[in-house]
């Protein structure tokens, strides 16, 4: 058996799969985000291991046999430690925005772009170093060195300090064409190459399981742990996207398109991410956007309603868009827009306007900012001809049926897409502890197909066009 545990911003997955990859059990725990200041995001790292734990001791079942563990979790976080490993300060998340400035001053410097391949966007793990040498001064002094969150957890596992490539790459110090820390990038923000982990590829070992957590856990000590990998590119791994062909679309807290590619395919201008994959001499293309799923958590929170009852409202049909626009800027935006100071609302409401349509509004804010990410990698060189949906807001027919309208290619939902980077994570375990290759990352079987209507695609098209030209 090999376990998952994908670190997200709202709780901890963990996922076990056999052999043959068939899931044989999931655990779920929850976690919240801190925002002592508007546009700030923290976490407390301590809570990310005890809700590992509980989310283990959810799973219910025997653990005598796991043979390996892999990681994936949410991106570019800063988790900041002094000379004997304790946490300095809360870590500062990736839907954190405080370093906006430091960010665009990084930017500015063409050497980021040059090395990374991607613009230097605020939420980026770089400049929130930068801001705590401004604003933090005496702690940044105390700092040994950096971790991104989910290899937190791997130190709590294993005693070692290691990253994969993939989440490594979103960092703004690290250069994925020779898949390596930048020592140039790193002076350019204060930072020494000591206080960074060690590096590892997401289908390699990366330390091994400690004896006393391993009595914790009920798992056999010493048992490897995988390098894994940053939560999309583990969700890639989760739905067998390992090179040209089918792409992905995430629908969980952030939405994603994603695109494994052969080279490393850098497009700053487009904002357009330029990554590691997951897997050796592999690379791929992302466009993000910051609030996908939660938005629509968000609106059924403000209504008081549960989100599924919000979407059993809807005509399961995706229709043309409405006149009503749903900008989908909680947390401001990454592709294609680089602003964090964007900010959600809704337009075009008259008297007339009920809840069902500002519902469907959000649904389709969601999907066109992601049609607009499609948009953005094929101008980079990229794009998909078509998309396997992962996520929670993958479980809706309707969304998934706008996507394909919207982007103008199939959507696919594999069966069990809701176990997303927690899979992939599992996945990665047990090509570390096996010795195998990418040529094991089959497709799960595919349980839904949405197809583009032809009729429709022209009124989705003028809709993104719509809404570009009112946003300029």
């Amino acid at each position: 058996m090999f376990l998952g545990i994908d670190l997200g911003t709202s709780g901890i997955k963990v996922v076990l799969i056999d052999d043959a990859h068939r899931v044989l059990g999931t655990g779920h725990a929850r976690l919240s985000v801190q925002t002592p200041q508007p546009g700030w995001s923290e976490q407390d790292p301590q809570a990310w291991i005890d809700a590992t734990r509980a989310a283990i001791a959810d799973l219910a079942m025997p653990l005598d046999r796991v043979a390996g563990i892999g990681l994936s979790g949410q991106m570019h976080g800063a988790v900041c430690l002094d000379a004997a490993d304790h946490v300095l300060r809360p870590a500062i998340l990736w839907n954190d925005g405080r370093a906006s400035d430091e960010a665009e001053a990084l930017d500015a410097d063409p050497q980021f772009r040059a090395v990374t391949g991607n613009i230097v966007f605020a939420g980026f793990t770089a400049p929130k170093l930068v801001w705590m040498q401004r604003h933090e001064p005496d702690l940044f002094a105390r700092i040994r060195r950096v971790l991104l969150p989910k290899d937190y957890l791997r130190l709590w596992l294993t005693g070692e300090a290691i990253s994969d490539m993939s989440d490594a790459s979103g960092t703004a110090w690290f250069d994925p064409s020779v898949r390596d820390w930048s020592a140039p990038l790193l002076a350019a923000t204060g930072m020494r190459r000591e206080q960074m982990p060690d590096l590892a590829e997401g289908s390699a070992v990366a330390g091994h399981l400690r004896a006393h957590v391993a009595a914790e856990l009920g798992m056999p000590a010493g048992i490897p742990v995988a390098g894994g990998a940053g939560d999309n590119a583990a969700t890639a791994i989760g739905a067998g996207i390992t090179g040209t062909g089918p792409g992905l679309v995430s629908l969980g807290t952030s939405g994603v398109i994603f695109a494994a590619t052969d080279r490393f395919l850098p497009a700053p201008d487009t904002a357009i991410h330029a990554f590691c994959h997951a897997l050796p001499d592999q690379w791929h293309q992302m466009g993000v956007i910051l609030s996908a799923a939660s938005c629509l958590d968000w609106w059924a929170g403000i209504i008081g309603r549960a989100a599924p009852d919000l979407l059993a409202e809807l005509d399961p049909q995706p229709g043309q868009p409405g006149r009503i626009a749903f900008w989908p800027y909680l947390t401001g935006e990454r592709t294609p827009l680089n602003d964090p100071a964007q900010r959600a609302g809704f337009t075009g409401m008259s008297a007339r306007t009920d809840r069902r349509q500002l519902t469907r509004a959000v649904l389709e804010g969601v999907t066109l900012a992601l049609a607009e990410n499609m948009q953005a990698l094929r101008a980079a060189g990229g794009g998909a001809d078509a998309l396997i949906a992962m996520g929670g807001g993958a479980r809706s027919d309707l969304w998934l049926a706008m996507l394909a309208q919207a982007t103008g290619v199939p959507v696919l939902r594999p069966a069990g897409a809701e176990t997303g980077a927690g899979f992939g994570a599992a996945r990665l375990a047990l090509m570390a502890a096996t010795g195998a290759g990418a040529e094991v990352l089959t497709t799960p079987d595919i349980a839904g197909r949405f197809d583009p209507d032809p009729a429709l695609l022209p009124a989705w098209a003028e809709a993104l066009a719509r809404l570009q030209a009112q946003r300029a």
